[in-house]
């Protein structure tokens, strides 16, 4: 008797009740792996600002990987009879830019899972993450146009064009720094909005 009433607190404290009326199925709860947290951060945000960032970062991420994997294997198909040394570097280097590409893509979506799996529903939390997730977005794009090549750089006109010539004026190397700071953007909202 004293082991079955210790069994029902245990089921109560788990999300279970002590009347005998079914508990909640572990799904509607938390979540396994990386796929479900992808679903269960959507159903359980409140936030539509993240729900939108959710279905478009995860969408973003996806497109990476695929564009990723298509250069390597382009890679591959351009040195398939070259030997090993520098170009072994070039092809482990594409794996680790998608990885910092997808990385924070994904980051607020399963900081949000996480969040709500372990403290529960926090508006503010998951809209400050989807705005942020929204500005790594951008900083991608902004990252792209400085990185362009001089001989791929178009004429520009319009409101924006003084922007984008001034863009198009820094290094191509200066194409990194938009991204890293909006990588850091996320660890940040992600200390403070807690």
């Amino acid at each position: 008797m004293v082991e079955a009433s210790a069994g029902d607190d245990a089921d109560a404290a788990d999300g279970g009740t002590t009347d005998g009326s079914p508990r909640a199925d572990a799904s509607e709860r938390t979540y396994d792996g990386l796929l479900g947290a992808i679903p269960y951060a959507f159903r359980s945000s409140r936030s539509r600002v993240f729900r939108s960032y959710a279905v478009l970062g995860v969408v973003a991420a996806v497109l990476v990987a695929v564009f990723m994997t298509l250069a390597l294997v382009t890679l591959f198909g351009a040195t398939a009879g070259a030997r090993g040394g520098s170009l072994t570097l070039s092809r482990a280097f594409y794996v680790v830019v998608a990885l910092f590409l997808v990385g924070p893509l994904l980051a607020p979506v399963l900081l949000v899972a996480r969040r709500h799996r372990r403290v529960g529903d926090r508006k503010r939390y998951d809209a400050w993450l989807g705005f942020a997730g929204f500005g790594f977005l951008a900083s991608l794009y902004v990252g792209l146009v400085i990185a362009v090549p001089v001989a791929n750089q178009e004429a520009v006109t319009g409101v924006l064009a003084p922007l984008v010539e001034a863009l198009y004026a820094l290094p191509s190397l200066a194409g990194l720094v938009p991204p890293i700071l909006a990588a850091v953007l996320i660890w940040l909202v992600h200390r403070l909005a807690r």
